[in-house]
């Protein structure tokens, strides 16, 4: 399979959305702490958060890394065949981002990153650009981008609650 757009990896350049593309940038505040920062690295590279949120994770590797083929499925009936375009593991600082390949209903790309700012406080940032490739995802217009947003959202919830934070809700 290839990839659906051309501007692949162009996530690590935070804020970047290439024209033709909706932005995304969800932030969200996970907890305090290098024991925080560990657990929540570890829930994002190895797939957990997004199981947690009930998505169907279907990957080539139990860890996220450069290559890596990975089949989301949503709502136990939409497919969406994505790769790993880069990850990043530093001190403060550790995440993936993967772009979508053909036969996923958006093309684009999407990135989770985890950091720890100088004060201790552990962030979740969700970034993308996307454009719906299939006539539902294009049909949905600002509907589908607002469950994307919501979408965005609800992984600090759940990344939050797997480090010990307040309920999923």
């Amino acid at each position: 399979m290839h990839f659906t757009y051309d501007e692949v990896g162009a996530t690590r350049q935070q804020g970047y959305c290439p024209p033709g593309f909706h932005p995304l940038h969800v932030r969200s505040r996970i907890g305090e702490g290098e024991a925080v920062f560990r657990r929540a690295t570890d829930a994002v590279l190895t797939w957990e958060m997004h199981r947690a949120m009930g998505v169907g994770i279907d990957a080539t590797a139990e860890r996220a890394a450069p290559d890596v083929d990975v089949t989301v499925t949503l709502a136990g009936m939409i497919k969406a065949p994505c790769r790993v375009v880069w990850t990043v593991e530093e001190p403060r600082r550790a995440g993936w981002a993967y772009g979508t390949l053909t036969g996923h209903p958006e093309c684009g790309e999407e990135s989770f990153l985890v950091d720890r700012t100088g004060d201790g406080t552990v962030w979740l940032t969700v970034s993308a650009f996307s454009k719906g490739a299939k006539w539902y995802a294009r049909a949905g217009g600002p509907a589908t981008r607002g469950l994307q947003h919501a979408y965005a959202r609800r992984c600090g919830t759940v990344l939050r609650k797997l480090c010990g934070g307040e309920d999923a809700g």
